[in-house]
């Protein structure tokens, strides 16, 4: 898992996420509901946050809940548990008379931490958060003592698909696929908010994807806390490759299917041809990295080394050349030296990497990591700045060229959007929300095209 406090060369994103699945929310997801919804929801995170706000939504809404706020919540960081509370706080006092409700990992994770806010009226756990009489009146309108429904993940054995009709306004559909993770990285929490690995049937998941596109959805990605795990719980162990190729056999008309991160490790031989080999998937793969140093990759308890990564990227670029190589890194995990940094600082040359989110480490209450020697403070932030650079560095190597050249871009705001490399563009006019254009990149700024 990764954490806040990331950036794409300098631009800090907006949420937390897992390095199996992180990415920039679209639009300010943790600021505060401004609208007259029946049910407004706060978003701290990942894209499987994003997706399980909208069921979240729907759900209560459904259960004839009002005037309710759900915060859902993100613990894979200090900074995102501290920001979550600071947000219930603002909106009980900014919004008085609503009913707030706190679910997500942070509440799954430090439920004692949040019962004990007065400014909660329910705390709902991981699982319980999807469930729509969770929502009701009657279930909202309970004591005090009886507010907190948090019941231990580890027992849960399935994920179900909740079938979004529609991707909500936004422009693109996240869709989960998978939950939960099997692994024990040593700096990493998640696990205890999500529960053990277990995937979405395939047949269950093409026909989520199917309404959605049917309701005139043209990106979708699939998301997970670990992704390329997808599988191993179902008959037959189906891979993640099998799932993909089967959404491009069985939805034809769908015209962008986006892969969040991927395990160096966790690759089978159907994904890598999708990848490589199928216009329709998009030419960005994000890798779970963390380090570039095997020593230090040994410590985070990573399943691959730095010379695995190095030719998985280098082959996968071999075959097709467009792609645009991500990454997640960590500054400063305990231990590091400065020659393991420097291996690290030199991988991302070495694996052709573009876009990076790069962490100054966090220490986690509760991690093995938490308990390591810890490099000073002022050497995490040096590195992590260091890294930064070079992530400027590199994105503006990929860009200039751009200059010139037509490209596809995915509106995501009135002024903004992306290429299918998932570059990020600023747009000199207006266009819809959540419509294809094509336009010439007219120049590079501030770690952006503009088109």
């Amino acid at each position: 898992m990764s954490v806040e406090d990331s950036t794409i060369g300098r631009h800090p994103e907006r949420s937390e996420g897992s390095s199996a699945d992180w990415a920039p929310l679209e639009g300010d997801s943790s600021a505060m509901p401004q609208n007259d919804s029946l049910v407004d929801v706060i978003t701290f995170g990942c894209r499987l946050n994003t997706y399980e706000s909208n069921v979240m939504q729907r759900e209560a809404i459904a259960a004839g809940a009002q005037n309710t706020v759900i915060v859902n919540t993100c613990a894979v960081t200090n900074e995102a548990v501290r920001q979550a509370k600071q947000t219930i706080r603002k909106l009980r006092r900014e919004r008085p008379d609503v009913k707030i409700v706190v679910t997500g990992c942070a509440a799954q994770i430090e439920t004692n931490d949040f019962a004990a806010m007065g400014e909660i009226d329910l705390l709902l756990g991981n699982a319980e958060k999807m469930e729509r009489s969770s929502y009701t009146p009657l279930s909202m309108a309970i004591p005090a003592t009886e507010r907190v429904r948090v019941n231990d993940i580890m027992e849960v054995r399935e994920t179900a698909a909740h079938m979004l009709e529609s991707a909500g306004g936004r422009a693109r559909a996240f869709v989960q696929v998978q939950n939960g993770c099997d692994h024990r990285c040593t700096f990493c929490i998640i696990p205890f908010g999500r529960g053990p690995a277990r995937s979405v049937p395939i047949a269950e998941a093409v026909r989520e994807i199917q309404n959605l596109v049917e309701s005139g959805t043209l990106e979708v990605v699939l998301t997970g806390v670990d992704l390329t795990a997808y599988g191993q719980d179902l008959p037959g162990t189906p891979r993640l490759g099998t799932l993909v190729q089967a959404i491009l056999k069985h939805v034809p008309q769908l015209q962008r299917l986006r892969i969040s991160s991927i395990d160096v490790v966790e690759m089978d031989d159907a994904l890598v041809e999708a990848i490589v080999g199928e216009p329709r998937v998009m030419p960005h793969v994000h890798v779970s990295l963390q380090a570039g140093d095997n020593m230090i990759l040994k410590r985070m308890k990573r399943r691959h080394t730095r010379e695995d990564a190095i030719t998985l990227c280098n082959d996968l670029l071999a075959k097709r050349p467009e792609l645009v190589l991500g990454a997640d890194l960590i500054a400063g995990f305990p231990t590091e030296t400065d020659e393991m940094f420097e291996n690290t600082l030199a991988c991302v040359d070495e694996c052709n990497l573009t876009l990076l989110h790069v962490f100054p480490f966090s220490p986690r209450k509760g991690t093995p990591a938490a308990r390591m020697p810890q490099v000073h403070g002022t050497i995490v932030k040096a590195r992590a700045a260091r890294l930064r650079e070079k992530a400027d560095e590199r994105l503006l190597a990929y860009m200039q060229p751009q200059v010139g050249t037509a490209h596809e871009i995915l509106v995501e705001r009135p002024h903004f959007g992306r290429i299918n490399s998932f570059i990020p563009v600023k747009l000199l006019e207006i266009a819809p929300r959540g419509t294809l254009i094509h336009r010439r990149i007219i120049g590079v700024d501030n770690n952006q095209l503009v088109a």
